[in-house]
């Protein structure tokens, strides 16, 4: 079995508010795409990286990772970047192959959640994720209506984890269907699957909000630090 990593990164980030997307902005020296991209570059189990784009992308052929990896055009939604790189996948891939799909802006993804994620045996798939810590409202209007409870809530992080002809022929009922696809196990869990949850690390963070440059920066020096210390 080949495992194979796609990166959807045809977004514009618009929460970041910046004049770029932000997998473009400056993480430490680098880009965010560059901080991601090197992880899933360097893993040894990874046999092959593709990356969903914009068209007229003008910032992607800036990053100097991006002659190691295939690159598919963009499409209008996440689920619809995701199926075109599926679509190249299964091109090259045999049927016993896997993706790992992970957020280009999770630039704090650790070897060691890719190697937990690698070991989980469940045919359906599984993907990254922590419990919750905090006490969920139920809001509306922002008037609080209920407290929702968290002992069976999770926090769903990427990468995720599919068979690639399964998570192909998911997306592409659920698509069809017209539903509400927001990552990939929502597709699986539409088409009657269920993929397990596995206990990531908590600095697996997905920037959304400026503040989370900072944060991510605090993150990365601190496995930096980790990999000196060893």
């Amino acid at each position: 079995m080949k495992v194979y990593a796609l990166i959807p990164a045809a977004g514009i980030g618009a929460r970041m508010q910046a004049e770029r997307p932000k997998q473009y902005l400056p993480l430490l020296g680098r880009t965010v795409a560059e901080h991601t991209l090197t992880t899933l570059l360097q893993h040894p189990r990874i046999a092959g990286t593709v990356v969903g784009v914009a068209e007229q992308d003008p910032y992607w052929q800036q990053i100097p990772q991006a002659s190691q990896v295939i690159t598919v055009a963009g499409g209008a939604s996440r689920a619809e970047t995701v199926l075109n790189g599926l679509y190249y996948l299964r091109s090259v891939a045999t049927p016993e192959d896997w993706v790992l799909v992970h957020d280009m802006a999770r630039p704090c993804l650790h070897p060691q959640d890719i190697d937990t994620l690698l070991a989980c045996e469940n045919p359906e798939g599984a993907i990254l994720g922590i419990p919750v810590a905090d006490t969920l409202k139920k809001v509306d209007a922002q008037d609080i209506q209920a407290t929702v409870d968290r002992s069976q809530v999770w926090r769903a992080f990427t990468p995720q984890f599919f068979a690639i002809d399964t998570l192909f022929h998911a997306l592409t009922r659920a698509l069809a269907a017209g539903a509400d696809i927001t990552d990939e196990a929502s597709a699986i869990e539409w088409a009657g699957g269920k993929p397990r949850m596995v206990h990531g690390r908590s600095d697996n963070i997905k920037i959304t909000w400026p503040e989370d440059i900072a944060l991510a920066e605090f993150y990365l020096q601190q496995q930096a630090q980790e990999r000196l210390c060893r």
